[in-house]
This record gives structure tokens, sequence and C-alpha cells, in this order.
């Protein structure tokens, strides 16, 4: 009788905090990994408090509520093993894998390698595990790790693969960004391949302040090829049967490293669970499709989940959005709707006297298109009367941006107003372009709740736009006239983004170097870009930072999100000329 293992991987969407909430789906996953007859079923990394419970880790009883939960799940493990993580205190806190059989708690891996780089902070919380555990379960020998573990070539997979291990079961919060699903496969592909043995590898689901995790969990042979692929960013319960037999019998004479090397990692150790069950009589699974997304797919479907999450899961259902016509607010507006529901999603215009006719007309024509409610509120008025109450102040001077920037600050107010009136969420519409430029206005464009394109380069946002009209829709949402009009502020007569920026194909570049890179004034000169624009490029974003530490979050896509991914200090005198 052949030797298959089982294997079911939940791939689901907690709510950081929310225990109970997060045990509850838990236990529903479970029952469902039941009912296909899975020998086990992983969940992902601190599934149980939710990923990264950040300072909650120092509540005593927020660590007490998540033990307990994990001591349920147990329980609930009849005829099944379930792999959950949770946080475990033994003195200190551990960022931990628990195991469960038959309704019994059977031990505890504890993470090896914290992440501390980016948007991770685990040092700040955690210590690290000591020990390289393999279970027995069902006749295979099962290694444990946790997310960060597998991508070291000389870690705990190596360890646990020496002591016998066939399988690594990975849990994870690993966050999206653009390109890192094919680094991760091609990581895990490799070590399933240079270990010859089966790797399994759960990732959460969802979005966490400006994080999103993409799901995408996967399965790899002893071989290297993908077996099987989760949906990415939704939900997914994904089951496989692993020919055991497939895996060669370990050569003792070619062990993965050196015994001094395996005792710094963590020492091995040995858990009998259960035996392989010849009695066992369960019917094949249905064949699964492995889904492949684009890159484009994939970066927009972040933006959708990352915005329905936050909006969600901060308690709010209706959002409002500043609509000027332009491609930032129209692909602000037709993200909300695919994240929230065009009932759910207002778009205000509010044009001033320099806004032009088409501006007013692609607003409505946009909203008509999506099916949302608009609201047309002129600002002039208010503008008027800014004018005349610093008229006597302002009298003898030459008018600049301040003078400007109060249109923009009168949308803001007007924006907050309406949300705090209703109780709905304002979506701010500035990109990573803007943002790096300090190319937006503090308390007027950039006052909202959550900035949906905050980490979208402009050359991207039209990539996007193009990506949503063509190919995601029967007719075009996005006007033809938002995609071909030069981007204008609109704040004085005939003003154009480039009057004030580089070209953003060529700004875009820069930044990019500069701020995801860290590439240096020379290295931007070596390769080619105008000395001009990049002394530019490296002043504004230097100088901005005050701003967009007061900015909201927003989703991250790049691998260097302005945020928590990149911290500098505002006050500092470096410069590089």
């Amino acid at each position: 009788m052949s030797r298959n293992f089982r294997i079911a991987l939940a791939q689901i969407n907690p709510v950081v905090g929310d225990i109970d909430g997060n045990t509850s789906k838990i236990l529903d996953y479970l029952e469902r990994a039941k009912d296909v007859h899975a020998d086990l079923v992983a969940f992902p990394e601190l599934s149980i408090t939710g990923y990264p419970p950040e300072d909650l880790l120092f509540k005593t009883s927020f660590i007490e509520a998540n033990q307990i939960a994990m001591e349920c799940i147990m329980e609930a493990s009849i005829g099944i093993a379930v792999v959950v993580g949770y946080v475990e205190r033994d003195v200190d806190l551990f960022n931990a894998a628990a195991l469960g059989y038959s309704g019994n708690y059977i031990d505890t891996y504890r993470k090896m390698f914290l992440p501390n780089y980016g948007v991770f902070d685990e040092e700040r919380y955690f210590k690290k595990g000591s020990s390289c555990p393999v279970y027995k379960i069902n006749g295979t020998a099962v290694g444990i790790n946790i997310c960060e573990d597998i991508w070291y070539p000389v870690g705990p997979t190596s360890n646990q693969r020496n002591s016998g291990a066939e399988l690594i079961v990975n849990i994870n919060a690993s966050p999206f960004y653009a390109g890192k699903r094919e680094d991760r496969e091609s990581m895990i592909s490799e070590r399933a391949s240079n270990h010859q043995l089966h790797v399994a590898y759960v990732n959460t689901v969802g979005g966490q302040d400006e994080l999103v995790f993409d799901g995408a969990t996967v399965v790899f042979d002893c071989n290297g090829h993908i077996v099987a692929r989760g949906k990415s960013f939704e939900e997914d319960l994904i089951v496989t049967d692993l020919d055991m037999e497939m895996v060669p019998v370990l050569d003792r004479t070619k062990l993965f490293f050196d015994e001094k090397a395996a005792l710094e990692i963590g020492s091995p150790r040995k858990v009998f669970v259960s035996d392989f069950n010849t009695r066992m009589k369960r019917g094949p699974l249905k064949s699964q499709d492995i889904a492949e997304n684009t890159e484009i797919q994939d970066i927009y479907g972040a933006l959708v989940l990352g915005t329905r999450d936050y909006v969600r899961k901060s308690g709010f259902f209706k959002s409002v959005i500043g609509l000027s016509g332009g491609i930032d607010s129209a692909l602000t507006a037709v993200i909300a709707v695919d994240a929230l529901g065009a009932d759910n999603v207002v778009g205000v215009g509010m044009p001033s006297r320099y806004s032009s006719d088409g501006s007013v007309t692609d607003a409505k024509d946009l909203s008509e298109n999506l099916g949302i409610e608009f609201w047309e509120i002129p600002i002039e008025p208010a503008h008027e009367s800014f004018t005349y109450m610093l008229e006597e102040y302002f009298k003898g001077t030459v008018p600049n941006v301040a003078e400007e920037n109060v249109q923009a600050r009168i949308r803001g107010n007007v924006m907050m107003t309406i949300a705090n009136k209703f109780g709905w969420i304002v979506l701010t519409t500035g990109n990573k372009s803007e943002m790096a430029m300090g190319y937006a206005t503090l308390y007027g464009d950039m006052a909202g709740g959550f900035a949906v394109i905050k980490d979208v380069p402009k050359t991207l946002v039209y990539e996007l736009a193009l990506w949503r009209n063509q190919f995601q829709s029967r007719v075009p949402l996005i006007p033809q006239s938002t995609l071909v009009k030069p981007p204008s502020a609109e704040l004085r007569p005939d003003q154009m983004d480039q009057d004030s920026l580089p070209p953003y194909d060529e700004l875009d570049p820069i930044v990019k170097a500069y701020v995801e890179e860290d590439w240096s004034y020379q290295d931007l000169i070596d390769e080619g870009y105008s000395p001009a624009s990049v002394k530019q490029v490296i002043s504004f974003v230097d100088r901005n930072e005050y701003k967009r530490r007061q900015s909201p979050p927003g989703v991250k896509i790049t691998p260097r999100a302005f945020g928590k991914d990149r911290r500098l200090p505002i006050v500092n005198k470096y410069s590089q000329f």
C-alpha cells in the first residue's frame, strides 16, 4: 500500500487582536480539513493573534487569551493533527507553532530566525528557539518551522532533514510586494530539491495596516516541482496528497552540514505522534488547477484587498473620495468600488476657479460609469473668504504656493467634515511619486484615513488604470480623456505637474533607485540620469520626510514603502552634495 500523506493548508484572513474571531475561523477550517480526511491541517504564523500583533504582546491579558485559544484548538483536533501559530510564554515570549493530535496538545516549535529588518521587529518581542523537532505523524516524519526559518539555506530545515524529516510544514505571515511570490517560490523549490523532501508552505492572507498578505500558499514535492498553489488575495483551503515513497532514504554519509553547525542552529529532537494507518480508506482528491497571476494582477489584487480590510477591520462601512477628474483619484475610486462595492463609495467634486470644464465632466462621467453617488461642492465661496481674511496680512507679498495650497486645504476640510458627519472614511488619492517629492499639501489632499495608492508610482498608476479598463471591464470605467490629459493639480492657471517635477518616466526610476535600493547621487549619475533631475529628487525626498510622517497609512506594494518600511530621522543634516 502506497504511503500517502494528505495535508490541508488553511490560508485564512485573521484580524489582529480578534482572538475569539480568529479562533472561531480556525475551528471552522479545522472541521473542513476533517471532512476531507486530512492527516494534518496547518494554519499560518501567529494565526490566533493575527500578524503582526506589535505592542499588544506587552499585554499579559492578550498573551493569556491567546494561550487559552490554543488549548481550545488542541482539544478540537479529534482524528487529525493540527499546527497553529500562537505566542508561547515561558518566562520569555516565543513566536511558536503548537502541534495537537487527537484532542491533545503534543508539543511546540519555537521560531529560530527572527526577522528584524524592513517591516519586521520580531527581536523587540521574541526570543529565538533552540530545538528542531521532527514529529512522526501517521508514519510520516514531519518537521515544523516558521516563516523566516526556511529562507536560510542552512537552517532548521537542514537539521530536520538530517533527523529524517520527509515533509516540512512551514507556517507564514509573509507580506506582499510586487515580484515577491516568484522569489518565494523559487526559494521553496530550491529547499525542497536540495534537501530531497516535500515542503508545504502556508501563508496568511489579508490586509493589516500598511501590509497585505497575498496567501498563494504552495506545496512542492521533493524534486522541487510545484504540486499545489492556493488562491491569491482570498481565503482558501489547499488539500493535496503527498507520496512519501518519493522521498529518498536519507544518506547518512551526505548530511546537509556538519554537527557543529547543526548544534548552532538548534538541537535535533524526535517526537512520536502516530503510526501509519494501513486501514484508512479515503477517495482520491479532485484535480486542481495551479493558478497563475500576472504581476499587474497581483498588484491590483493587493490594493483591493488592502483597502477592503483596512476599511472593514477598522469598523467603517462607507468611504468618500475627492474626485478631481485626474488619473489618481479615478484609479482610487475604481479600487474602492472593487473593494467595498459601489453603494459604499461616494465621490465628491470640489471645483475651483482654476478647474477646467473637462475635469468636472470627467469626475461626473467616472462616477456614472462606476455607479457611485456623486456630490458637487464648489469651493469658490470658501476660497474668496480665505483670500479676504488673509488679504491684510499678505499685502505687498508675491503670491506663491501658500495661496495655491489654500484650495487644497479647503478641500481637505470639506472631505473630513463629510466623513465626520456620517461616520465614513476618507480615502486619499496621492501616489508614491508625489509622496516622494512632497508634491502634496499637508492638511489638504493628504488629509484622510487611508492612502490607497500611496506606494504606487505615477507611471504604474497609468499601467493599472489601463489594465483595469482594458482587461477587467466590459466597458472602460475610467474616461479616455482622464487617461490622456497631462497631470495637473489645477491650483493656478495652466498649471502642469511637469512645471515643478521632472517627467514621471524620468522621475520614477530615480525615486525607485534612491528610495528602494539606496543608490547614491554618484550611482545615479554613473547610470546616466540627468544631474539636475537627480539632485532635485534627492533634495525633495530628503526634505519632505516630515510630510510623509504625517500622512495616512497606505497599501505596501513595493519592496520598500514610505512608512514603517523606511525609517529616516526627520531632523538630520546629512547631505550628498
